[in-house]
Order: structure tokens, then C-alpha cells, then sequence
């Protein structure tokens, strides 16, 4: 099927990630011009191959607006970039510098991403949001993470697919939330014990491939597939319906 994106200028944050670099492929082959943003991995965005590489740490206002100069005119934004902290740590003993360090790198992050994409924008065009699970679920130890998905695809994801159409009325916002995906920021996270305690409330009992979700983003960026979608949230976790409260 053609999607509509060949010859569309697409910027993907956190390419060189697993997710982000499945996504900036997957653009690319569907003939979308793309430009991958690195915060510390620049040799693995360039090994993405013909695409253009800007890095910038998105946390920072003059730097994302750096990013976009050099980005040139975009089509779609892709705002993968986000960092999942390893450590479990319960509320009582989450610092603030945590907290206020893993919204930055989420929320924050997206918020100037999302802003950069639409001050720029001229006509239709497409944002996608990448959340988590855990934005739907919530996930012990992790509330710092789980909070700054949650209003990455709750109040910011709805609000902008409302706001963007008074920019031009056919700007669609849509997000997906991925569950647990094999990709470095997992890495040690899922092994074969792991995946089999995660997946107890999973129809598909597995752990996703980025090219799992690269596919979601890529659907609903495109303008032919999800040329009337907006403001939707499609779950990439194999049916999962939340988590394991107590283990046996």
C-alpha cells in the first residue's frame, strides 16, 4: 500500500535508539526524506545510513530550536526520544532530582519537540507521540516515568490534536504507547524468566521488536491509512490489559 509519506520530510527523535532508529528505517523506506536526532549517540544515527543527522538534547529550549533550524521544513514529527530510569524506586524514596530529571526527559522533551514541529509546520502534517504502558498502567518503581507518560498521552496528546487544526485543519496528532520492547534502554530488563512474569496479562506472550511500533508510527503518520485519526492512542504490548500486582 502506499502511505502517502515519499517525498514527506520527517524528523525522528531518539533515532539512535532502538525504537527511534526502527522508525527513521521505516520511514525511509517508504521514501520519506529523514532526519534523525541523536542526543549521545551519533555513530548510531549515522549508521542509519542516507539520512540527515542533527543532535541536540532536547531538554533545552535554544537547542531544540537549533535542531529544527537545521532540520529544515518538516511534514512529520516522530517524537520518540525518552529515557526509562532502571533503578525500581518506590515513591517514598524517589528523589526529586529524579523526578524532576525523568519528566524533563519525557514530558519536557516532547513538549518543546511537539512546539519546534508546529511553529514550523506550513499546512497538513503529522505529529506522533510515543508514550508507554506504563502512562496507562502505571508501574511500581517507576512513578516518575509512569506520570510523565500518562500526561504525555492524556492532557498533551488531546489537547494539541484539538489546538493543531487552528493552525491548518487537517494537522493530526495521534501517540503510540509501546509496552516492553526489546531495544538498548531494555537491555537486561527482559530476559527469558523476565518475559515470562511481564506477559502474565499479555494475549501474545512476548516481548515487541522496535519494528513493532516503527510500523504504528508509520501508520499513523501517513496520511492514506490514518488520514482521519486524531487524537487516538494505539497500544503496541501484545494485548496487554496492566500488570502483575503480587507474584507468586
Amino acid at each position: 500500500m502506499d502511505t502517502g509519506l515519499a517525498g514527506k520530510r520527517v524528523l525522528v527523535t531518539g533515532a539512535s535508539g532502538g525504537i527511534g532508529g526502527a522508525c527513521a528505517r521505516a520511514f525511509a523506506g517508504e521514501g520519506a526524506e529523514v532526519v534523525a536526532h541523536y542526543h549521545r549517540g551519533r555513530e548510531r544515527a549515522e549508521a542509519l545510513g542516507d539520512v540527515q543527522v542533527v543532535g541536540a538534547d532536547l531538554t533545552q529550549q535554544d537547542e531544540v530550536d537549533r535542531m529544527f533550524s537545521e532540520a529544515g521544513r518538516l511534514d512529520v514529527c516522530a517524537a520518540v526520544a525518552g529515557v526509562w530510569p532502571s533503578e525500581d524506586v518506590p515513591v517514598w524514596e524517589l528523589s526529586l532530582e529524579r523526578w524532576r530529571a525523568t519528566l524533563d526527559a519525557n514530558l519536557t522533551a516532547t513538549f518543546l519537540t511537539a512546539r519546534g514541529f508546529l511553529r514550523q509546520l506550513e499546512g497538513d502534517g503529522a505529529l506522533v507521540l510515543v508514550g508507554s504502558t506504563a502512562g496507562l498502567f502505571g508501574e511500581a518503581g517507576h512513578a516518575d516515568y509512569a506520570a510523565a507518560k500518562s500526561a504525555l498521552l492524556g492532557g498533551l496528546l488531546l489537547s494539541l490534536k484539538n489546538e493543531v487544526v487552528r493552525r491548518s485543519p487537517g494537522v493530526r496528532v495521534n501517540a503510540v504507547a509501546p509496552g516492553w520492547t526489546e531495544s538498548p534502554m531494555t537491555r537486561g530488563h527482559v530476559s527469558d524468566d523476565q518475559v515470562a512474569r511481564i506477559s502474565r496479562t499479555m494475549a501474545l506472550r512476548k516481548v515487541a521488536q522496535p519494528e513493532d511500533v516503527a510500523a504504528q508510527v508509520v501508520a499513523l503518520a501517513s496520511p492514506v491509512i490514518s488520514g482521519h485519526v486524531t487524537g487516538q492512542v494505539v497500544t503496541v504490548a501484545g494485548g496487554m490489559e496492566g500488570r502483575v500486582v503480587h507474584d507468586t
